[in-house]
């Protein structure tokens, strides 16, 4: 690792949520996300702008969100499942905190089950809540293939023909190495841009990292 962030320019500061008051980020930051999937970031941006404009301040407030007809959010390009998804955000919002004070008091793990719940939110979901908007320290995301890609390839010999369970089981150990700051080793694997080939023979590509949460 210590060779991984010699090579690599420091994360940069994650502050798109900065205009929005402390106790909205959480809910605001789990609607982008569903917004965000399985498109583009440009089309996701395009279409979070629009879903945002419906509302007044261009805050989708959660009985305001609820309020709004299915052509309505349609209108914003939403997919009807992507609305259905919205709406348990919403839906979760109004019987449950979501500001920092009632997160600040639980541990990761327990945001991770107090979140599930949501119709559209995975555990990669919270995760990046987690490090971006809860800033969480320790945070290690094995289940982001980018960070997987990048851990093979930075520990070629602990890994190598390794798969499903005993890779994990491997990563898990080598990254256990970086608590209680595995949420800043995982920003560093991110932005890590390997340029050497490996043993043998060909340089590697990789895919751009995607999601609300890009350093």
């Amino acid at each position: 690792m210590a060779r991984l962030i010699a090579e690599t320019p420091f994360p940069k500061i994650f502050n798109d949520y900065a205009d929005t008051q402390a106790a909205d980020r959480v809910y605001l930051a789990l609607l982008e996300s569903i917004v965000a999937q399985q498109i583009s970031t440009k089309a996701a941006d395009a279409i979070f702008a629009r879903f945002r404009a419906l509302f007044p301040d261009n805050f989708p407030e959660a009985n305001a969100l609820l309020a709004k007809t299915t052509d309505e959010l349609r209108s914003a390009g939403l997919s009807f499942q992507k609305i259905k998804y919205v709406q348990s955000v919403a839906e979760f919002a109004v019987r449950n905190p979501l500001d920092r004070i009632h997160l600040d008091a639980m541990t990761d793990e327990e945001i991770v089950q107090y979140l599930l719940p949501i119709k559209g939110v995975g555990r990669w979901t919270v995760e990046m809540v987690l490090m971006f908007v809860l800033g969480r320290p320790d945070i290690f995301p094995i289940n982001d293939l980018i960070i997987r890609q990048r851990m093979i390839q930075a520990y070629p010999e602990q890994t190598k023909d390794l798969t499903g369970k005993a890779l994990y089981k491997v990563l898990h150990q080598i990254a256990d190495a970086w608590r209680p700051h595995r949420t800043t080793a995982s920003r560093y694997l991110w932005r890590w841009k390997p340029v050497l080939t490996l043993r043998a023979s060909k340089p590697l590509h990789f895919d751009r990292y995607f999601g609300f949460y890009l350093d």
